[in-house]
């Protein structure tokens, strides 16, 4: 389904990054010719603050110059946006820094103003070895560099020995309700008895709670005593990347793949997904299909992007709708964060008609974890994921 593989997207956007002040959005064709001859957007890369241990989430305060981030070895920061000034806070919960798992990703309540709950996604052991993906909440207490009364509000359940595959974005929909994905945690077992297949657990799935974490009462299996209450939708590997779409509502969310594989999917109520049953990756180390082609069957979800087996893929990490004023003609278009293409893809998005258009920050070797928009500015913020990590902005030219 993409037009170019990644290694295509790396050589395109080297030759774009040289043409440009510090960033052009062009990709070319093999004649060196742009298609459909867009125009250039050219961007300015500011470094707002760095020495970052992996950060994997940020969450913007309202009418305030500070940023939080997360970092995945168990620190929450609050950053000055303008002098770059960073300070950790206290009061965070005991996370498993291992492997794929740490403290993860955060929002924050949409009446923050009122009531400035921060919630956290993270993984939790149950001392006995396994881990699984956890939600909690605190209130920010700024002043005195702390949450305060942090709670857990959800446990998935089970409790899993692997460090793989946590999932953990997390998002408020228009509903006011709180959206979540967990991974598989790397389940090899695939077949129709894969776990993100069994609906009665939490794993591979996108789940949704009430801000308080209780399940609510119109969730779509609530009435089935087989699947679990808190499950929206099923059938996913590893979603590490969720937005909410401007205009439609629509949850939007980028999932990893296998072997390639990797997806873009509007999250359908009540839908199985798909994985491992169908998909359009192949297994790891060979050209082995994992399951059947996903538009082959009529009772799953298939994704609205998909990069097949042998197409190089797109692992994706946070994923971002752009709907600023800084880069108009980015506007509706879909920010995902590529991890070992490590770049920053555009897209452009019309109804479920999806296309690649942009490889941004190609010449960086930054794998991209996680986007988001600045509510004054509009400006686009990216967090890098490295042991030693920035945070940087995007501001036009």
């Amino acid at each position: 389904m993409p037009r170019f593989d990644r290694r295509d997207y790396l050589r395109a956007a080297g030759l774009a990054g040289a043409a440009a002040l510090a960033g052009c959005t062009d990709v070319f064709d093999d004649n060196g010719e742009t298609p459909d001859a867009p125009e250039e957007t050219e961007f300015t890369v500011e470094t707002v603050a760095d020495g970052f241990a992996h950060p994997w989430g940020m969450a913007f305060l309202p009418n305030d110059e500070q940023l939080l981030v997360t970092e995945r070895e168990g620190s929450l920061s609050l950053l000055d946006r303008e002098s770059g000034d960073v300070d950790r806070l206290d009061g965070l919960p005991d996370v498993h820094a291992a492997g794929q798992g740490g403290l993860l990703d955060i929002a924050l309540d949409p009446d923050f103003e009122s009531e400035p709950w921060v919630y956290l996604t993270y993984a939790a052991t149950n001392g006995q070895g396994e881990s699984t993906t956890c939600l909690g909440r605190g209130r920010l207490a700024a002043a005195d560099g702390r949450l305060e009364d942090f709670e857990r509000l959800y446990t998935a359940e089970p409790f899993v020995d692997s460090t793989q595959h946590y999932g953990s974005r997390v998002v408020f929909g228009e509903d006011g309700m709180v959206y979540m994905t967990t991974g598989d945690r790397g389940d090899k077992d695939f077949g129709p008895d894969h776990v993100s297949q069994d609906p009665s657990n939490d794993l591979g799935a996108t789940l949704r709670l009430a801000p308080d974490g209780t399940v609510p009462e119109d969730n779509p299996f609530t009435d089935d005593p087989d699947i679990n209450d808190a499950i929206f939708s099923y059938g996913h590997r590893n979603a590490q990347g969720m937005d909410i779409h401007p205009d439609t509502g629509d949850i939007w969310q980028s999932e990893h793949g296998e072997r390639d594989g990797d997806e873009i999917n509007i999250i359908e109520r009540g839908g199985n997904h798909g994985w491992p049953v169908v998909h359009y990756g192949c297994e790891y180390g060979t050209d082995e299909p994992v399951g059947e082609q996903p538009h082959e069957r009529d009772d799953t979800v298939g994704p609205v992007y998909y990069w097949e087996c042998g197409s190089g893929g797109f692992p994706p990490s946070g994923a971002m709708f752009y709907d600023g004023d800084a880069f108009p003609e980015w506007r509706g278009d879909l920010f995902v964060g590529n991890l070992a293409g490590q770049y920053l893809g555009r897209f452009t998005v019309d109804g479920t008609v999806v296309e690649e258009t942009s490889a941004l920050l190609a010449d960086r070797d930054w794998r991209i974890r996680a986007i988001e928009t600045a509510p004054d500015t509009d400006f686009i913020y990216v967090a890098v994921d490295a042991g030693d990590a920035p945070i940087v902005r995007l501001r036009p030219a």
